[in-house]
């Protein structure tokens, strides 16, 4: 059975604790793993690599730097069919998806190959007799990511490659449900060039997170996971006079306009709503259909195409949807549709109790479709994060806005229209982090950045692109001037440029 440790300071570093966790494949539902879970004492060991390497990194010139970015990007390419087999074998999700993960978080990379220009600071002459300022951007020391189990390859990418570009070295802490992926990423930027130390991977459940973020040393923690896990995250780490960035939970509504292509609008709904087994914080949990006109033309292209579903493991060439990654995430999913046919809605399509055959005891549940949800039911506050689409009638598009804007996630949302008033309306009005206009999951590209508004986003950075820059370093400003022989006194007033 494969064990999987911590790698620190350059090399696997064997658990300690005497924890560990089992890793399950969630087609089958057989133990395939186990995870060492990290005490306090190795997230120390993890620190202190990584202070260790810290003089040396960011003194390397951020031209160097981006060298070992480029090495790390063409490794990762290399190597993106292992990465991808590792990655569906531990969380699930089908190989086109997992593909499409690894080009999610190797186009952060590639942004952060520009490391040289996007470090360029201000620079003002004569701001003063003789006087010239200007601004450098410089790194910040020891940083750390705790990252969540459906993005056990890009989420990672997200942060390290930015962090370790900016001239911090870095302490990854992923999901011990799919631990695998974020060992080989830390051998593969070791065999890039980067410095042993510079990338670390401790493995562990809450221990580890609170040794992170308690750690004097750290100076930054970035998190991507639930809402109620980002705010403590989010709280004790600024509590210990750290920068966080806390991406939290979703529930991203598309608004389904009486002009919009409605088969375009069922396509994107399928993909968004039921792709990953709706296990994105991206993903569209709830339609909303503006009149009842629209939800009925929505409503029967949806149905058989939900019911029509190609659910299989991940290795399965025609599969679209993949299990479940935990047996617990599919008995709490099951429980919220078993809530939402309690408190009235219509369960057009019911996922429950598939079974495949050869993967009984997998993970697996079929698509599920609810109509004529309202926003008082659990199906419609709470992120299911699941295979269940719910649908909201709205009477109006103001309605349908007013239902966004109450939502306390703020994640994403998108709608789908022919009309340029409604689109750009939408796009100024919502209360929400990132808006689709006839794109149902608009995960910004990577030099832009991503992150949420309301409860989905604790923070004031968000993640990757120009702000990711921002996050991983602090600025400093310098005012200078050179002797020229020409003495006029002190000055006690307050320095001015005359």
């Amino acid at each position: 059975m494969n064990s999987i440790h911590h790698f620190i300071g350059g090399k696997v570093v064997p658990g300690e604790s005497g924890r560990k966790q089992a890793v399950f494949n969630p087609a089958t539902g057989e133990q395939i793993g186990e995870v060492m879970l990290a005490s306090k004492a190795e997230v120390d060991k993890a620190v202190d690599a990584a202070q260790a390497a810290l003089p040396g990194w960011s003194a390397t010139p951020p031209l160097q730097r981006a060298r070992v970015m480029f090495r790390f990007k063409e490794l990762v390419e290399r190597h993106r069919a292992e990465l991808g087999e590792m990655l569906s074998k531990e969380h699930g999700k089908v190989a086109a998806d997992a593909d499409g993960e690894l080009t999610r978080g190797i186009e952060v990379v590639e942004f952060a190959c520009g490391i040289p220009h996007l470090l360029k600071g201000d620079f003002s002459e004569n701001v003063g007799t003789n006087v010239d300022a200007y601004a450098m951007r410089l790194p910040l020391g020891v940083c750390a990511g705790i990252t969540p189990f459906n993005f056990p390859a890009m989420v990672p990418m997200w942060m390290f490659p930015m962090a370790i570009a900016c001239g911090n070295t870095f302490i990854l802490k992923p999901s011990e449900r799919d631990p695998s992926v974020g060992i080989r990423l830390a051998e593969l930027m070791l065999e890039a060039g980067a410095p042993a130390g510079v990338l670390n991977v401790v493995n562990g459940d809450k221990e580890a997170v609170d040794g992170i973020l308690t750690h004097p040393n750290i100076q930054a923690v970035s998190f991507v996971g639930s809402t109620p896990i980002a705010e403590y995250v989010y709280h004790t780490g600024t509590h210990h006079n750290k920068r966080v960035q806390a991406l939290g939970g979703a529930k991203n509504h598309m608004i389904v306009m009486p002009d919009a292509d409605m088969d375009q609008a069922t396509d994107a709904l399928m993909g968004a709503g039921y792709g990953s087994a709706g296990e994105r914080c991206m993903a569209i949990s709830v339609a909303v259909p503006v009149g009842d006109g629209t939800a009925e033309a929505l409503l029967e292209r949806l149905a058989p195409r939900v019911r029509g579903l190609k659910v299989g493991p991940y290795h399965d060439p025609e599969a679209e949807m993949g299990p479940i990654v935990t047996k617990q995430a599919h008995e709490r999913i099951e429980g919220l549709i078993d809530s939402g046919v309690e408190e009235g809605a219509e369960l057009v399509v019911d996922g429950r109790g598939l079974k495949l055959q050869g993967y009984e005891n997998g993970y697996f549940m079929g698509g599920s479709l609810f109509d004529k949800v309202t926003t008082d039911m659990r199906i419609y506050k709470e992120e299911i994060f699941g295979p269940v689409l719910s649908m909201v009638r709205a009477d109006s598009y103001g309605d349908a806005l007013q239902m966004v804007n109450d939502h306390e996630y703020g994640n994403g949302t998108a709608i789908f229209t022919r009309d340029g008033d409604a689109a750009r309306d939408f796009v100024m009005n919502a209360k929400i982090g990132m808006v689709g206009v006839n794109v149902p999951i608009p995960v910004p590209v990577a030099y832009h950045s991503f992150g949420g508004w309301k409860r989905s986003l604790f923070g004031d950075h968000h993640m990757h692109g120009p702000e990711g820059v921002r996050f991983y370093t602090r600025m400093k400003a310098v005012t200078s001037r050179w002797p020229t022989g020409i003495r006029s006194g002190a000055d006690f007033s307050i320095p001015t440029m005359r």
